[in-house]
């Protein structure tokens, strides 16, 4: 029963990082659409920021679950980071209703993501 519930805990930590990561890429977003809108962007920085916001989201979402649980900080921030990337895939293909991206640009916003919460989860 012990058992159950400290895996019940860190489901629950997970999602807290996942919505945590998620208000934090919906803050980004909205600083760089107010960027957008004052300066020019070229679609190149537009990408770059975007991969930053990635960066930056599953960080904190990682170090976020590294505060919460206590051993193997950096594999519950890679859970993160992976459960970020999969609901980010599920909601742009829902949303999108169009051929999915590039297999090369998939695998490097897995990587990103997940490194970004695995690099949080070993930090804190």
């Amino acid at each position: 029963m012990n058992r159950t519930a400290a895996q019940n805990k860190k489901f629950i930590f997970i999602l807290e990082g996942i919505l945590f990561s998620y208000i934090i890429t919906a803050l980004l977003l909205l600083i760089i659409s107010f960027l957008m809108l004052k300066f020019d962007l070229s679609g190149t920085v537009l990408s770059a920021v975007i991969n930053v916001t990635y960066i930056i989201s599953t960080f904190m979402g990682g170090f976020f679950v590294g505060r919460k649980t206590e051993q193997k900080k950096f594999i519950w921030g890679l859970v993160v980071g992976v459960f970020y990337f999969i609901i980010l895939m599920l909601v742009s293909l829902l949303m999108n209703r169009v051929s999915p991206l590039p297999i090369g640009s998939l695998l490097m916003v897995l990587v990103i993501t997940s490194l970004g919460g695995m690099l949080g989860g070993m930090i804190s």
